[in-house]
């Protein structure tokens, strides 16, 4: 960030190929550049503290000293030691949320479709503390992964599945950003555990479909039910993030509107003797996301109730023998609300980001034993939410939530 721009051939031997095909050298630089306005920084960006340190994975949080703005910054190798994945999020901005009343205002600036609940969850239920339409489902990007977490937490305490099994890395099975596994050669072998870090640390879609492949589509889709989704009907057949993009990438808008238009039986048999026949769209096409306005009805729906109940139902699961590991995977991405570690001991988090949608759903414990949930669901139907500016607002607001939520 010193000797910014950076050249072509330097991006080129540090970046992978298959991640400079949908992040161009010029776009690198230009993020790298956008985090040094963010930070207002020069070249004095300094490193604060390097909060996730694993072979393939670092998270960093980085500013440009004293109390000035933050930054999450995160970055992935493959295999092959070159960078797969580079996510920069700045950290809160601005003052925290002091009432509830400036939570409220805060997060109705990021969209005009807000759902919100903070609740206690120390009994193993949800007891709302502040709440906007909790009963509303809405689009909620990647956050379904915490669904397909919960199906491998069941199959893993019924003993059809072990943390330490080995899955293949298979053509069939790859999927597109957010992740690395993608780049991996066919064949490339990675435990259960592991696939389940990355697909709740970086989000990573090849990861969520193997695991959907492992445990099948009728797990995951019985996840729905057992947690507590009020509507599961939406979410059935529970699609694979590859099936997504393809039915958004391939033939567009027809074969989508196809898909939409089918009931149950047939949208399963439409995956089955069509989508999940068809190549994996080229990651340049992801360029055209931001233009497909309607993808919203794509996807996966669940109100900020039912991620509350499936948030409660992983707690449960990771208490019992053989599934701590729910909770340390959970526990990856506690580092950007920055919760006063003399009150806070734990943090969950997961997030989804789509062009029109932006979702955040934590949950965190404090050393006195309560644990609280602050989920989010910001979706804006006429045009895309600006993530760099509106994240910062977010978190800030579910800060104070959590803040105000133990003072109760």
């Amino acid at each position: 960030m010193a000797h910014l721009p950076v050249s072509d051939a330097e991006v080129s031997a540090h970046f992978d190929a298959g991640y400079l095909a949908m992040v161009s050298p010029a776009a690198v630089n230009q993020w790298l550049q956008a985090l040094n306005e963010w930070l207002q920084a020069g070249t004095a960006a300094k490193l604060v503290s390097i909060r996730v340190d694993e072979p393939s994975m670092v998270v960093a949080i980085v500013s440009a000293g004293g109390a000035g703005p933050r930054a999450r910054v995160g970055l992935t190798v493959v295999s092959r030691g070159l960078i797969g994945d580079l996510d920069i999020s700045p950290a809160i901005a601005g003052p925290v949320p002091a009432t509830w009343a400036d939570v409220d205002a805060a997060l109705r600036s990021i969209a005009p479709d807000i759902r919100v609940l903070v609740a206690n969850v120390s009994s193993g239920s949800c007891r709302p503390v502040h709440s906007i339409e909790t009963a509303t489902a809405a689009p909620f990007g990647s956050v379904l992964k915490l669904y397909v977490l919960h199906a491998l937490g069941t199959a893993v305490a019924s003993g059809k599945v072990h943390w330490d099994q080995q899955l293949t890395v298979t053509a069939q099975l790859k999927s597109l950003p957010s992740g690395v596994l993608q780049y991996e050669p066919d064949g490339t072998q990675i435990s259960v555990l592991d696939a389940a870090a990355k697909m709740i640390f970086i989000s990573d879609n090849t990861a969520t479909d193997m695991l959907i492949n492992l445990v099948g589509r009728s797990a995951v889709e019985a996840a729905l039910t057992t947690t507590g989704m009020t509507n599961p009907a939406p979410n059935r057949p529970f699609l694979t993030t590859r099936e997504t993009f393809i039915l958004t990438l391939e033939q567009w808008p027809t074969l989508a509107k196809r898909y939409l238009a089918a009931n149950e039986a047939d949208r399963r048999a439409l995956l089955a003797n069509t989508v999940d026949r068809l190549p994996l769209p080229d990651v340049a096409a992801m360029r055209a996301l931001g233009t497909r306005g309607d993808m919203g009805r794509l996807g996966w729906f669940a109100s900020a109730s039912d991620i509350c109940h499936v948030y409660t139902s992983l707690a449960a699961l990771s208490r019992r023998p053989g599934l701590s590991p729910i909770a340390q995977v959970l526990s990856l991405n506690d580092d950007i609300l920055e919760l006063d570690p003399a009150q806070w001991t734990t943090t969950w988090r997961k997030g989804g980001v789509g062009p029109a949608v932006l979702a955040q759903a934590y949950l965190a414990t404090t050393r006195t034993g309560q644990s609280y949930v602050a989920i989010v669901l910001a979706e804006n139907p006429s045009k895309s939410i600006d993530a760099l500016e509106a994240a910062p607002v977010m978190l800030a607001a579910i800060k104070g939530a959590f803040i105000l939520a133990a003072r109760r």
